[in-house]
């Protein structure tokens, strides 16, 4: 089954197809490039994994860790070597309910494991807006977080264990120490987790993974909360922080608002909820809504949730908000309503990116994060240069408790893109001088890799390419993704 590849020769292997046509099923993931690989591994097991790496290595072919292929960034896509995916590894192997945690294979649909936690009466937290889409592999290579980790961090803080295979097909088990001292070496070489955890395939291949679970919410209520201005509603999010969290709460918010808990703070600008409108005719939101504010309060209300919803209107009263087209999501169903409606935006952009593929065009995405304190400031930036471009402003929504927005655009043809690269390159500058990230839950991949020097030194580079020297010497493992 050898076939020549622009790294050489791929090697013969049961699990690898050159296919054209498999080849090409395997060549997009939702960033909108199309990169179609030498071949295709899709083992069935770890050793079969290992098998595959180690004539991967042996002959010198490029390997590219994927799952599902939800990557906005490339990551999950090659044209050099081998795609090898990982989709078959799919596994809830175990849970331990006294311990809290869970065992699980690569593959693994993130949702799968949270409904594995949820029927032991137990909660994942990380909680992607693609959960039914994208694998736990994926989560750990890019650390994923979503709206929930507002409250209970990205995928890093959940990850007990790994088993990973290095470039050459060896075993690698590393587990996080339970020391709470420890100045032995450098503190970069503590948490050997850590190395894997956001490397986007590039280190290592993650076969299998123990997370770390919580005792589930006693109650959970999602609240809608609109306003007629975008300005009101970002400082609504600042309060919702505060009141719940500290942080310099202002003296003016009344006592009862501190009863507040919220596991999340997501924000959907004007465009936003024009999708969401077209996406549910019914929902009952007036025309004049220029904002909403999406939160899930997790507090101890399972007895008392009016208390609760007192709290949140005593809030959204101070910051102007429309009480009277509030919207109450209560249970397990009228949840799950809210999470499509949220999914709805970044789906309706995708479709809408693609139809502009054959002209050079597609959707463009960014993931950057400031202080959440200064999120406002560096929104009213980022459409001040769209505009000063001619470029039509992105539909904007997301983790707005982190400082976090997704700036979702359309470049219509080839020409356009360039364009919105270069408003892109000076909103990303300013961004990092603002205290920020280029890059908050995506990761990098090949998208963004032109960003990383905006806010990494030449040093930190450098150690990052060490790393991958001592682990991948013949740099073989995801080319193109992060250096």
């Amino acid at each position: 089954m050898s076939s020549a590849g622009v790294d050489g020769l791929l090697f013969a292997h049961d699990a690898l197809s050159t296919d054209v046509d498999v080849c090409r099923a395997h060549a997009r993931d939702v960033s909108g490039l199309e990169l179609v690989p030498n071949g295709v591994a899709r083992p069935r097991s770890v050793a079969e994994v290992a098998d595959v790496l180690a004539a991967a290595h042996a002959s010198r072919t490029f390997v590219t860790p994927a799952g599902l292929q939800s990557s906005t960034t490339g990551a999950s896509i090659t044209d050099q070597g081998v795609l090898l995916s990982l989709a078959a590894l799919d596994r809830v192997l175990d849970i331990d309910v006294v311990r809290r945690t869970i065992r699980v294979e690569a593959g693994a649909r993130v949702a799968d494991v949270r409904r594995a936690a949820e029927h032991a009466g137990l909660l994942f937290t990380p909680d992607p807006t693609s959960e039914e889409e994208s694998t736990i592999g994926g989560a750990i290579a890019c650390n994923a977080s979503g709206a929930r980790s507002f409250r209970y961090g990205a995928t890093r803080a959940h990850v007990k264990a790994l088993t990973v295979l290095l470039a050459n097909g060896n075993r690698l088990d590393v587990r996080r120490p339970a020391l709470e001292k420890n100045t032995v070496g450098f503190p970069m070489a503590h948490d050997p987790v850590d190395w894997f955890v956001g490397s986007e395939g590039t280190l290592g291949v993650v076969v299998e993974a123990e997370l770390g679970l919580l005792p589930l919410p006693e109650h959970v209520i999602g609240l809608a909360v609109p306003f007629a201005s975008e300005h009101d509603a970002l400082a609504f999010v600042v309060a919702a922080r505060e009141a719940a969290y500290g942080a310099g709460q202002a003296s003016d918010v009344p006592t009862r608002v501190t009863a507040v808990a919220p596991r999340c703070l997501e924000y959907f600008d004007g465009r936003a909820v024009e999708l969401v409108r077209a996406h549910d005719t019914q929902v009952p939101w007036s025309p004049d809504v220029a904002a909403i504010v999406y939160t899930e309060d997790a507090g101890d209300h399972a007895h008392d949730t009016d208390t609760a919803l007192d709290a949140w209107l005593a809030l959204a009263e101070l910051h102007q908000a429309m009480t009277g087209d509030i919207r109450v999501y209560d249970g397990e169903a009228a949840l799950a309503d809210a999470r499509r409606l949220r999914h709805a935006v970044p789906s309706t952009m995708n479709e809408r990116g693609a139809r502009y593929r054959s002209e050079g065009g597609r959707k463009v995405s960014t993931d950057w994060a400031v202080p959440y304190r200064s999120l406002a400031s560096a929104l009213e930036m980022a459409h001040a240069l769209a505009d000063a471009a001619g470029i039509e402003r992105s539909v904007t929504y997301g983790h707005a408790g982190n400082g976090h927005p997704h700036q979702n655009f359309i470049a219509r043809d080839a020409d356009e893109l360039v364009r919105l690269e270069r408003v892109l390159y000076a909103t990303l500058t300013r961004v990092v001088q603002m205290g920020g990230t280029v890059a908050a839950e995506h990761g990098i991949g090949k998208l963004k890799r032109k960003w990383l020097p905006l806010q990494m030194s030449q040093v930190q580079q450098d150690v990052m390419r060490s790393l991958k020297h001592t682990l991948d010497p013949h740099g073989l493992l995801a080319p193109g993704n992060v250096l």
